[in-house]
């Protein structure tokens, strides 16, 4: 029987987006890991405002 159980140190990592700061692998990304781009919902939320505001500076 295979081990299936992850110790922290092997989880996959990414850079957040956001802040760039690095995040590990979580059990509720398992589908989507490769969409992930932030760390948390604070981070996602600020790289929206980043966006938006780049998007309001195009049109002035």
């Amino acid at each position: 029987m295979t081990d299936k159980r992850h110790s922290k140190s092997n989880l996959p990592e990414k850079t957040c987006a956001a802040c760039g700061r690095p995040f590990a692998w979580r059990k509720n990304w398992a589908r989507d890991w490769d969409n992930v781009k932030t760390c948390s919902e604070r981070c996602k939320g600020e790289l929206r405002r980043k966006t938006r505001k780049g998007e309001e500076q195009t049109w002035s």
